[in-house]
């Protein structure tokens, strides 16, 4: 089959290598410059900082198999960064539902790197929005979006389409095909504002990240902990759910300022950064996940997968989601299909 992939995160692109390996001819389709989805490296001066995914864990028999061979490839590492809680600004041990004890891995040298190296072998093309789905007869034609064309293009036609986005942006696609639309209308996503911090002088903080409690914050990392990270103080901070919907549409340096007033109240660091910045994830984590594994139109040709939804696992959001998803939806696809 001539596939059409939409969204180049990790969920697209592990559909994508699953597909290929089948012998299907794939493409992937990608708004952004830049591929990874939320699993996102931020490149300054100062090194890079991971703006999204911060850590993984495998808890799958699939998932595992394939976190050995990304860790046999050089892919990915574990991360044995002190973990603590922070309530009002108190470091205490982190706790079970943190997820400790689990062993936690990064992709090295950032959490972009994984999702650069499996698009190596794919077709992906970057800054090409898909902005319509029209279905003739058993074959799809892409309506596609870039900034060099002031004009939607035509892509295809091709003989089946998969959506590996967020709920919210795969509803209005799936308009021609009202069951999956329906399923997927169930989903529900939060936004995420992402603080950036680089320091000059260290802060001193006897740990590598922390889960905050009481405050705008929700989850503050020190970058440079992982492995194979450029040294310094490097700090991301992840802002609570509800905080990030209530000021998702805040001016941007208010944000900052914000953001930053509650990391100095969480650490108790007077230090004051040489970089800071923000970064806005509409779209960052299932609240209301979906219990399937993913959905496939059998008949239509149309599937949809991602982090959103819960592939098995308790919860969803998770890198672990994303790849069960891609591969449950592969799997559905290849069943009984030519080649």
């Amino acid at each position: 089959m001539h596939i059409a992939i939409i969204g180049a995160g990790l969920s697209g692109l592990t559909c994508a290598h699953r597909l290929q390996a089948q012998g299907h001819e794939v493409i992937v389709y990608e708004k952004g410059e830049e591929i990874g989805g939320r699993m996102s490296t931020r490149q300054t001066e100062l090194g890079g900082f991971d703006l999204g995914a911060q850590y993984f864990t495998a808890s799958s028999s699939r998932f595992r198999k394939e976190v050995a061979a990304w860790r046999r490839a050089g892919w990915v590492a574990p991360w044995d960064g002190r973990l603590v809680t922070l309530d009002h600004g108190v470091a205490k041990a982190a706790g079970r539902t943190s997820g400790a004890g689990r062993e936690r891995l990064v992709a090295v040298p950032g959490m972009a790197s994984l999702a650069q190296r499996l698009a190596q072998d794919i077709e992906v093309r970057a800054g090409q929005a898909v902005s319509g789905l029209e279905c003739h007869g058993t074959q799809w034609l892409l309506s596609v979006l870039c900034e060099t064309v002031p004009v939607a293009a035509t892509a295809g036609p091709f003989d089946a389409v998969v959506l590996a986005i967020p709920a919210e942006r795969a509803l209005p696609l799936l308009e021609p095909v009202s069951d999956i639309a329906v399923q997927a209308g169930g989903a529900h996503l939060v936004p995420c504002w992402a603080l950036i911090l680089g320091f000059q002088e260290a802060l001193n903080l006897d740990y590598d990240g922390a889960w905050v409690q009481g405050s705008r914050l929700k989850w503050i990392a020190r970058d440079a902990s992982k492995p194979q990270r450029r040294p310094g103080e490097h700090w991301i901070g992840h802002a609570s759910p509800e905080w990030s919907q209530e000021h998702l549409d805040d001016d941007p340096e208010r944000v900052k300022e914000k953001l930053l007033k509650a990391f100095h109240e969480a650490t108790g660091s007077p230090v004051n950064p040489v970089y800071a910045d923000v970064h806005r994830w509409r779209h960052a984590q299932a609240d209301r996940p979906l219990a399937a594994d993913c959905c496939w139109d059998e008949g239509a040709r149309i599937g949809v997968c991602g982090d959103w939804f819960a592939a098995g696992l308790d919860g969803s959001g998770r890198i672990e989601n994303a790849y069960l998803s891609a591969m449950a939806l592969a799997d559905a696809m290849c069943a009984g299909q030519p080649r």
